[in-house]
């Protein structure tokens, strides 16, 4: 059983979090116009943790997606936190994660940011040893990935398109649709990605040390998914809960050079699940087979599709996962079909 101080600070976070957080859907429908926000901070124990991410859900086969995402600082929160990879100061923590479907192509290492790092204060210039460097200058942003295995190249074309999925005084998390070209293990590539930041005020900001899992912010179910419907439309799937309560439950669409939209009235959906995962310390986690959305606006039918995960699930979200799946269903009167990128992280009590 879950401490009950955990469940106090869930409610504490949905409850007070949320009204503070309503500007992401009007935010989410304007051009984007906060480029100055994109920083590290790695230097400040106000913001405690950043976040970027590049995410590329529709490469051809076998490699089918690739995942670039990093978090500098320890987050205090019961979804991204391993605290047997801290730092000696667990605010300097920092990780990589990348991977494909592909064979065995993952990536996934802790770094000590003030050793083993260089971040500009500007974020222009950001350096984890040497496995990947990330060169901000919007709209411009560069990725060179070394790891063992495979390398990753690309520059993505950063739009104004933007997708908030928190916005607040304490947080922000936002998606900016960007078209992108570039070189993953070899193979010459060229689509519509998605470039990512956040950045939080987190309570780990005022200890050295892990924070005590009885004061972990009680997130603990996650899933992001990211869906090509074609060359020009994207639509990003979140589910996010505390304790049972819904943290973020959106479908945002961006169709590049035309319209952006969020909608709120959205269901998510395990239809089956496969067998347990099994990680590196013996800690187990569920995880789908077989799932299902639904997206509606009003009496409209916005988006209905049903997904296999048929992939590997590459582990290190956290301790959670990623994979790719398979999808069929309608976007909008349409019958569509292909491949998308899945994130998941379930670490609910029973």
């Amino acid at each position: 059983m879950r401490h009950p101080i955990s469940r106090a600070l869930s409610y504490a976070v949905i409850d007070g979090l949320l009204p503070l957080a309503d500007r992401r859907l009007p935010a989410s429908r304007r051009p984007f116009d906060l480029p100055q926000i994109i920083q590290p901070h790695a230097q400040s124990r106000v913001w405690g943790t950043t976040h970027y991410g590049v995410f590329v859900p529709d490469l051809p086969e076998p490699h089918r997606y690739l995942n670039t995402m990093t978090l500098l600082g320890a987050s205090g929160t019961e979804l991204f936190d391993l605290d047997h990879l801290a730092a000696p100061d667990a605010r300097d923590t920092t990780t990589v994660f990348s991977s494909t479907a592909k064979e065995d192509q993952r990536f996934y290492r802790s770094y000590d940011m003030r050793a083993q790092c260089r971040f500009s204060d500007d974020g222009g210039d950001l350096r984890w040893g040497d496995d990947l460097a990330l060169d901000v200058a919007l709209p411009r942003v560069a990725v060179r990935g070394r790891y063992p295995g495979f390398d990753v190249d690309l520059e993505l074309a950063v739009t104004e398109q933007v997708s908030y999925f928190v916005k607040s005084p304490i947080y922000d998390h936002l998606s900016l649709l960007a078209p992108y070209r570039g070189v993953v293990d070899g193979v010459e590539v060229s689509g519509l990605g998605t470039f990512e930041y956040a950045r939080i005020r987190t309570h780990q900001g005022f200890l050295r040390r892990t924070m005590p899992a009885a004061l972990k912010l009680p997130m603990d179910f996650f899933t992001y998914q990211i869906i090509a419907i074609d060359d020009h439309t994207q639509i990003l799937l979140t589910d996010v809960r505390a304790r049972g309560r819904v943290a973020c439950r959106l479908a945002h669409v961006r169709v590049l050079g035309g319209a952006t939209e969020v909608y709120t009235d959205v269901e998510f959906t395990v239809t089956a699940y496969g067998d347990p995962l099994l990680d590196d310390r013996g800690n187990t986690m569920r995880c789908p087979r077989t799932i299902r959305w639904t997206v509606r606006d009003g009496d409209r039918d916005i988006l209905a599709v049903d997904g296999t995960v048929d992939s590997p699930w590459r582990q290190g979200h956290g301790p959670g996962y990623v994979a790719a799946y398979s999808y069929t269903g309608t976007w909008r009167s349409a019958v569509v079909s292909g491949s998308a990128y899945l994130e998941w992280v379930d670490v609910q009590p029973d």
